[in-house]
């Protein structure tokens, strides 16, 4: 009888431990992404609808981007690479975005990168200023912004695109993300994205 007690009262300790965690877990994204019409890869598209493939050595299509590319710890840059564009590219340009939050109507705006030469097919990680010639562009905190990495709320976790576009000319006077996808606009050769997951910090992260 001792020893029943005992298993059940072991058991019971390991639901309670288990519980808080199970509490802790956060929901996978929202069916859709409210800011998904918005997103620059489809309002942007190439001439001939080529496509590009980008990867981060950080983390999967899909998967959850580390804390360390985060604001909520390091926020550093995950690395992040594609494959060339057509003949005819002049530059690239990435655009990351949250449509899973809005702000002042628009998906949130975490980075930009123009001008970057066609040459240049891939940005270390935790890199800190971009490739010669290369400039940063706006992000929710004005113009000429290095990265800002996910600082994703309490709720479903947020999908975080990275757009890259092969682009047929240099980009000239870019301060807003208007200024940018006017610049960009017919200029499109190929465009790829790579979606991954951001999450809500864990317990004691500021």
């Amino acid at each position: 009888m001792l020893n029943r007690a005992g298993a059940l009262l072991r058991v019971a300790c390991s639901v309670a431990v288990l519980a808080p965690a199970a509490a802790r877990a956060q929901q996978p994204p929202a069916p859709t992404e409210v800011g998904a019409s918005q997103l620059a890869i489809a309002n942007l598209p190439s001439k001939g609808g080529a496509t590009l493939t980008v990867l981060s050595p950080a983390f999967k299509a899909g998967g959850d981007i580390p804390f360390e590319n985060t604001q909520y710890r390091g926020n550093v840059f995950p690395g992040l690479s594609w494959t060339p564009g057509p003949a005819g590219t002049k530059s690239y340009a990435i655009i990351m975005q949250d449509p899973d939050a809005m702000r002042n109507g628009a998906p949130i705006l975490h980075w930009t990168m123009f001008n970057i030469p066609a040459t240049v097919t891939s940005l270390d990680a935790g890199m800190g200023t971009p490739p010669a010639g290369a400039e940063f562009g706006p992000n929710i905190r004005g113009a000429s912004q290095p990265y800002l990495g996910p600082r994703t709320p309490a709720g479903p976790k947020h999908r975080y695109h990275f757009q890259v576009f092969a682009l047929d000319r240099n980009l000239s006077a870019v301060k807003s993300y208007s200024d940018l996808t006017a610049a960009m606009a017919g200029h499109v050769l190929a465009s790829g994205e790579l979606v991954a997951l951001g999450q809500v910090a864990p317990s004691g992260t500021h």
